[in-house]
């Protein structure tokens, strides 16, 4: 699975002019589903996003003198340390297309119609349940042309994939 991370102030999607879900402060992520992704990736990736540092930790603000261009101390807490944090996830298959050959992207790589979507759904139950609420966890509409505004914090994005120990 292949995944970009976003920490954001809030984010959103819209499908026909409605917002279907949105978010304050947490990560919103865009999640390709490849075709050789399984169960274990979707539990690798869950662990990662709960446990993964990125955002500040505020309960010991800088004194007003200082110079200090952070809020509080960085890198310091996970989405299950903060319960007021939440994961706006959006499937997107498009994180494996390719353009090596000619002008239009190719997709051979990205998993198809079912086969993704009990994965993405799968992930997104895993995150339910690590965070212990349904309404810490919303999406997109799997399969939709959608709308997707977010305000990036920081701004820190980051790229992982389950299937690249490099990255």
């Amino acid at each position: 699975m292949r995944v970009v991370i976003q920490k954001v102030k809030q984010a959103s999607v819209v499908v026909d002019d409605k917002i279907i879900s949105s978010i304050n402060k947490g990560l919103m992520i865009l999640v390709g589903i490849s075709t050789k992704d399984t169960l274990e990736d979707v539990t690798r990736l869950t662990k990662k996003l709960l446990g993964l540092r990125i955002f500040e930790d505020i309960s010991n603000p800088p004194s007003t003198d200082s110079v200090q261009k952070w809020n509080g101390k960085p890198w310091a807490k996970s989405l299950l340390d903060d319960p007021s944090l939440s994961v706006l996830s959006v499937s997107q298959f498009t994180l494996y297309g390719t353009i090596k050959k000619g002008t239009k992207p190719d997709f051979h790589k990205a998993a198809k119609g079912m086969d993704a979507r009990s994965l993405y759904d799968e992930l997104l139950n895993q995150l339910r349940i690590g965070l212990g609420s349904e309404e810490r966890v919303k999406d997109g509409e799997f399969g939709a042309m959608m709308d997707v505004s977010l305000t990036n914090d920081g701004p820190v994005t980051i790229i992982w994939d389950t299937q690249d120990s490099t990255l």
